[in-house]
């Protein structure tokens, strides 16, 4: 009976088995993609609100292709990869495939995720320092941006590695501002260059009066710092005009353009070739 009740607990809770599979079999297409090299880019643009025509950054988007070529967008495998050292590799060759977008089109700015666990691991300050080393400007033209949640997992790590990386030039930015990670008491500490206010209160701004008063504190809050806004998500005319409104400084989201492999920069060099 003891035996009977052990098997029906073992499988008692399908759900928990399922994810537990899936979340194995995303870690292995990681691995697989890793060991391969299938690991790639793609390239959303940030405007500035007062010059929309023309990006002022863009975010490099870690992407995966598994077994089929199918590419992966990073929410897929972020949450499974990010605690292991599969987290650490996906941070290296995210910034050593942003290093040589930098080198490779010395006019373009460009933002790339790093997680505080990667801080100090070895490979991923090595790919930066190769590409500072042959071309100084990039570091000028870096963002690197860390979540609320990422910055607060060990802030006293985070706010010194900023200030050696704002020393080399290197900008940085907080992502999902808001999202209720940082305490303000503690948002003093931080030398953040750019906040991008979370894009849950950003979807939709024009129809939800509640999400309009909590962005409004939060640009509020980034302009006393002195640090830049950029909001997430932004999806139609009316939301864009709005937070334009509200002194927004860059717009990021699906309005302006979505996540692409194929930036304009490379499109546009094919064009001069072609000419």
């Amino acid at each position: 009976m003891n035996n009977s009740g052990s098997a029906q607990g073992a499988y008692s809770d399908p759900l928990s088995a399922a994810v537990t599979e899936r979340n194995r079999d995303t870690m292995q297409m990681v691995r697989d993609a890793i060991k391969n090299k299938q690991v790639l880019l793609a390239y959303q643009p940030v405007v500035q609100t007062r010059r929309q025509n023309k990006a002022a950054f863009h975010e490099g988007l870690l992407r995966v292709l598994d077994k089929t070529g199918r590419i992966i967008p990073a929410r897929e495998f972020i949450n499974v990869a990010e605690t292991s050292e599969v987290g650490r590799e996906l941070d290296s060759l995210s910034i050593e495939l942003g290093v040589k977008t930098l080198l490779e089109n010395p006019d373009i700015r460009l933002s790339i995720n790093l997680s505080a666990r990667s801080i100090g691991y070895p490979k991923w300050k090595e790919n930066l320092m190769r590409g500072l080393a042959i071309d100084k400007t990039i570091a000028e033209r870096l963002i690197l941006e860390i979540t609320e949640s990422s910055t607060m997992l060990m802030p006293d790590l985070v706010s010194v590695f900023m200030t050696e990386m704002q020393a080399k030039g290197i900008s940085f930015a907080l992502d999902d501002f808001g999202s209720g990670y940082i305490a303000f008491r503690y948002f003093k500490d931080f030398t953040f260059d750019i906040v991008k206010i979370d894009g849950s209160f950003i979807q939709g701004i024009t129809r939800n009066p509640d999400n309009q008063v909590l962005t409004q504190a939060l640009v509020s809050i980034a302009q006393q710092f002195d640090m830049y806004t950029v909001a997430e998500f932004v999806e139609s005319k009316e939301d864009a005009d709005y937070l334009a409104s509200i002194g927004i400084d860059c717009l990021q989201g699906y309005y302006f353009g979505a996540a692409r492999i194929d930036p304009e920069w490379k499109s546009n060099k094919g064009q001069k070739i072609a000419s």
